[in-house]
């Protein structure tokens, strides 16, 4: 179940959401694309556990995380 997100992450998701849609995206890659924001961590975190961020691990390197958006049309939809 998704709910309503703060400004704040909103406005990294739409970022995020233009560029990768619904591919998978790496930590780095969602770091380049927030312009080397210093709060992409908790923001991903926050998308998470809001439900509009689905996470895996790396199949090639356990350590690392994959990550997919939901789409918003999806995400309203849950609400």
């Amino acid at each position: 179940m998704t709910k309503p997100l703060p400004k704040w992450i909103m406005q990294r998701y739409s970022t995020l959401w233009n560029k990768f849609k619904d591919k998978e995206f790496s930590h780095t890659d969602a770091f380049k694309t927030l312009n080397k924001d210093k709060m992409i961590s908790i923001a991903l975190s926050e998308l998470r556990q809001f439900g509009w961020l689905e996470m895996k691990l790396d199949p090639n390197d356990a350590r690392k995380r994959v990550y997919k958006l939901k789409s918003p049309e999806q995400a309203v939809k849950e609400m």
